[in-house]
């Protein structure tokens, strides 16, 4: 019989080399594939070695150097960060719990949120904090203007639906709302859409275009590792670049980049859908978004690494959707997920324990 030990090991390893096909794959679907020099793999190798102890993949650097046109050998390989680098900074036993949105609004009371019409949380409908039958669940639903519902427990945009209700019909192929319910079961969210700041939408109106913060917890002071914004594609719901939509870095004074990322093949964008060039583009309130966030994270002592999402409603008020504490790295948008000069801040994570093994 295996030792918990050796089988974590085992899943940590497999971890790593599901990313590592993943990114292989996304590789040949590059129509510029750039070479690493050997000067450059040198770099690379001694760089994780002298930091973490050992070889890591090269082709993480290849494929954000192709993608970019960027070299640099401060990328974080995305297979040693999640099987190894996130565990550390982040008490992973804890992760789905904290992370739920349905509990969002107890632990962040005071901050601006979509209204919630009902939640569903194992199996149980919820509704202005208090427990609810599922016929009054049904019954506050029948008739929603504009509405999110989406899976609680799950990021990247999956589940994630844009409806309208008029007595109890939705657009989604004439399903009933009660229809609904059971297709997503349990764990799930109905809101009402945010209706976003006129910049904002001007980006993609069929999305809420979301800033998207990458804070990490050094002590008693938050930081913010990087900025970028999700915009979504003409006509989609969704912003995340999993889901087809784009992604470029925010600048410290609340500017775009030049260029956007969405999935490959869809490089170097430089205007959005609806026409709007991103360079210098303002982003509005994005000061204060970021403020919003650094508060919010010291609520969450058992994650030093968290990613936010927030919206600008109308008036220019942050509006908080959700925080990930297993947070994909936007590096195709920023550069790479810790800076030019993350040796020190490796060393400093490595120290800790990794929780992953203790959650598998």
């Amino acid at each position: 019989m295996k030792s918990l030990k050796t089988t974590s090991k085992i899943k940590k390893i497999a971890l790593e080399f599901s990313f590592y096909y993943e990114i292989r794959k996304k590789y040949r679907q590059l129509a510029v594939k750039r070479k690493l020099t050997r000067q450059q793999k040198k770099e690379i190798l001694s760089f994780y070695r002298r930091v973490i102890g050992r070889r890591v993949p090269l082709i993480w650097h290849k494929f954000l150097y192709s993608r970019t046109g960027r070299y640099s050998p401060y990328y974080i390989p995305v297979g040693v960060y999640r099987s190894e680098m996130i565990g550390r900074m982040n008490n992973f036993p804890f992760k789905d719990a904290y992370a739920d949105k349905n509990v969002a609004e107890l632990l962040f009371p005071d901050v601006i949120q979509p209204k919630t019409f009902v939640k569903n949380i194992n199996h149980h409908f919820y509704a202005d904090e208090k427990a609810i039958s599922r016929e009054e669940a049904i019954a506050r639903c029948q008739n929603l203007d504009d509405a999110i519902l989406k899976p609680s427990l799950l990021t990247r945009g999956e589940g994630v639906r844009r409806i309208s209700v008029h007595d109890g019909v939705t657009n989604c192929q004439g399903k009933r709302i009660e229809q609904l319910f059971d297709e997503y079961e349990r764990d799930f969210i109905l809101q009402e859409a945010v209706r976003q700041h006129e910049r904002m939408n001007a980006l993609n109106p069929a999305s809420v275009n979301t800033i998207r913060l990458l804070t990490y917890r050094r002590d008693m002071e938050i930081e913010l590792l990087y900025a970028v914004i999700r915009i979504g594609r003409a006509g989609q719901v969704i912003d995340n670049e999993s889901a087809g939509g784009i992604s470029t870095l925010i600048n410290p004074d609340g500017t775009l980049g030049r260029y956007a990322f969405g999935a490959p093949g869809y490089d170097l964008v430089e205007k959005t859908d609806s026409g709007i060039t991103l360079e210098g583009y303002a982003i509005p309130s994005f000061q204060e978004v970021v403020e919003t966030a650094k508060k919010l994270h010291y609520r969450l002592p058992h994650f030093n690494l968290a990613a936010w999402d927030f919206a600008v409603g109308e008036q220019g008020e942050p509006v908080f959707i959700e925080w990930n504490a297993d947070p994909d790295l936007s590096q195709s948008a920023f550069g790479p997920g810790f800076g030019e000069n993350p040796e020190a801040f490796l060393k400093e994570i490595y120290q800790n324990r990794n929780t992953r093994h203790s959650y598998w």
